[in-house]
């Protein structure tokens, strides 16, 4: 297995009951690495800062993230700037005993659950997963809707079934 382009292993013994506060900025290599992974054009900035607390085993990180990222249009693949400005509340417990592979059920409040192996959780690898869930999954230019309709793409209201009824409506009607 290979190391996470963004890796920042925080020991869960260096952690006590005091909140700990933490930076993680990502430098232009693990941004490119990260930009790839994600399929994205780049990466021009991605920093967040944590506040890290410990309860026994179990680490809950709340923070921010910041980032600068440019995606390729949907529609004309033109790079598409978006800032990402995303709070995270994550929660890092040991990985239940058992197989690796087996499913585990998580209740509705604990989604933002993050498990760990080892003697460390790995902020970085966290923040590159909060960053890719708050990408817009279909990033569109100013332009788009003028792409898709040159490209013979019918909008949501000329392909939708009230488009289709009107031209029933049309039918009759004449």
């Amino acid at each position: 297995m290979t190391a996470p382009e963004l890796n920042r292993p925080v020991p869960i013994d260096s952690l006590g009951e005091a909140p700990r506060q933490l930076t993680v900025e990502a430098d232009e290599a693990e941004r490119a690495a990260l930009a790839k992974r994600f399929g994205l054009i780049a990466i021009e900035r991605l920093s967040a800062e944590a506040t890290l607390t410990r309860a026994g085993e179990e680490v809950r990180a709340v923070g921010r993230l910041d980032s600068l990222v440019v995606q390729s249009c949907v529609a004309s693949a033109v790079p598409v700037e978006a800032v990402l400005a995303e709070p995270f509340d994550l929660v890092f417990r040991p990985h239940p005993d058992g197989e690796h592979d087996e499913e585990v059920e998580l209740g509705e409040g604990e989604l933002d659950t993050i498990f760990y192996e080892g003697d460390a959780i790995d902020l970085g690898e966290a923040m590159a997963q909060t960053l890719l869930l708050g990408l817009d999954p279909y990033p569109r230019a100013p332009d788009a809707q003028e792409a898709l309709k040159a490209a013979g793409v019918k909008s949501e209201d000329e392909a939708g079934p009230f488009a289709a009824l009107a031209g029933l409506r049309d039918k009759l009607n004449k």
